[in-house]
């Protein structure tokens, strides 16, 4: 199947999901007239948290060791300490992500989420951000970490939207719609 422009995949693990992270550019990209898709390691249900409190439980649209990237235009990874953790950890997800930047597909980025980027191995020769804690773990893998805002990287034939926590999440959906050809 050939990819849509207007389906967007989401990517978590089953727990610890900054829910805003999910949640905000979720309605973005509907908002912008495209169709999100949840992406998680598990079936069924995951629950995003507001930091550390539990928030509320999502349904999972495709697990992703069955989801085909092809399938998809532009891919969102949400932050959340343990979620990340988690995805960086799971080799489906890990392989759905390289899949994307081998095929030079828009990802886009928020806080903690870049973990999953530098397991895949694909940080090398791009520009970054993150929340700060990762900055080592991201230039040891061959990146150049920044401190803005949203940071739009297009080295190496492929667009990374990047921002650091739920603060930037205006500018890390507008600059992610643009990326995915949502935006103006």
């Amino acid at each position: 199947m050939a990819a849509q422009r207007n389906l967007i995949a989401f990517l978590v693990d089953q727990v610890g999901i900054e829910q805003v992270e999910l949640t905000d550019p979720w309605q973005a990209v509907q908002d912008a007239g495209a169709t999100p898709r949840l992406l998680a390691t598990v079936p069924d249900k995951v629950r995003a948290f507001h930091h550390l409190n539990p928030g509320d439980e999502f349904e999972v649209d495709v697990r992703v060791s069955d989801a085909d990237p092809v399938e998809y235009g532009g891919l969102v990874v949400p932050g959340g300490v343990a979620n990340a953790d988690k995805l960086r950890m799971n080799a489906h997800a890990v392989r759905f992500v390289r899949s994307f930047v081998d095929a030079g597909k828009p990802v886009a980025v928020i806080c903690h989420g870049a973990w999953v980027l530098v397991e895949a191995d694909v940080v090398r020769g791009k520009t970054l951000t993150s929340y700060p804690s990762l900055a080592t773990d991201i230039r040891n893998a061959g990146g150049e970490w920044v401190d803005r805002e949203v940071v739009v990287g297009t080295e190496n034939g492929w667009t990374l939207v990047t921002s650091r926590t739920p603060k930037d999440l205006k500018a890390f959906d507008r600059e992610a719609l643009r990326a995915f050809g949502l935006g103006d």
